[in-house]
């Protein structure tokens, strides 16, 4: 005879929802990684089949000729430079102010320390595009409009609270008995700083590095604003400033979007040993 409740019981213990978040996640990827998708086939078609609607289907033969007249065009190569003279200084500059404005929030408070680097890291939470104006007109006077001046300034500034906060956040996990003892060494705050807690941080270091590079790399907004001409664009403004002799070369925009991707993918490469570190230390205790 057949046990009716034994049958039962598996329906009744079957727990849906470990399926449901899987096919969630799933299209989730799907729909992140579609644009994606559509670039990498645009990149690789004719003007002509991209006109014609054949944008995603798979392509009989690859067509190259848009990287090649990517890579030979001369503007994109002062596209790229102007972006090389703005991301490598700007976040070279907000991480080292970032160390050491964390170095004196953790390991140096004075009186009125927290409440400083309250508002420090305040300038996280508004958006930038507040401040639109107020910058235009100051760079204006100053005559650096068209410039890459502003867009390091602007960057440099931008990027000091995510990185005040990341290195003082990390600064307070290191220990202050060995800060003591290099002091009673006859270390003086620079050394302890540069020998000892700086080697400790580079865990900390490589996730700003990655983050501000490719955060910098792939602005937008500030280069639109600040620059008028041509020969101070960086590569995302390039990339919408390439046509076609008649209409916009998508295969050619995609091409460019490719090759503008291959600087964050090697720094992320680069630094990925310390990136992963970074991001998991303090996720366990023992």
């Amino acid at each position: 005879m057949v046990d009716a409740a034994a049958i039962d019981r598996p329906l009744r213990d079957f727990n849906p929802w470990p399926a449901v978040i899987v096919v969630c996640l799933v299209c989730l990827a799907v729909l992140f990684l579609a644009p994606t998708l559509g670039v990498l086939l645009s990149s690789v078609k004719t003007t002509r089949d991209i006109a014609f609607g054949e944008l995603w289907t798979i392509p009989d033969t690859l067509f190259l000729g848009n990287f090649g007249e990517v890579i030979a065009n001369p503007a994109v190569h002062r596209y790229i430079l102007n972006t090389i003279l703005v991301t490598v200084p700007a976040t070279a500059a907000s991480i080292a102010l970032g160390v050491f404005a964390g170095y004196v929030f953790s390991k140096l408070p004075f009186r009125g320390s927290d409440v400083l680097f309250l508002i420090l890291v305040s300038g996280m939470f508004f958006p930038p595009q507040v401040i639109l104006i107020p910058l235009f007109r100051l760079f204006n006077t100053m005559g650096l409009i068209d410039t890459l001046w502003p867009i390091i300034i602007v960057h440099t500034a931008l990027g000091i609270p995510i990185c005040t906060l990341l290195m003082r956040n990390f600064f307070a996990t290191v220990p202050n008995a060995l800060r003591e003892a290099a002091i009673l060494e006859g270390a003086n705050e620079w050394q302890v700083l540069m020998r000892v807690a700086l080697p400790l941080s580079l865990p900390a270091i490589a996730v700003l590095a990655t983050l501000q590079f490719t955060w910098i790399w792939n602005d937008f907004l500030w280069p639109l604003i600040f620059t008028n001409s041509d020969e101070k664009r960086t590569i995302m403004i390039g990339i919408v400033n390439l046509k076609g002799q008649y209409s916009v070369a998508w295969g050619v925009q995609g091409a460019l979007s490719l090759i503008a991707s291959i600087p964050t993918l090697i720094v992320f490469l680069f630094f990925q040993r310390y990136f992963i570190k970074g991001m998991t230390m303090g996720a366990v205790k023992g």
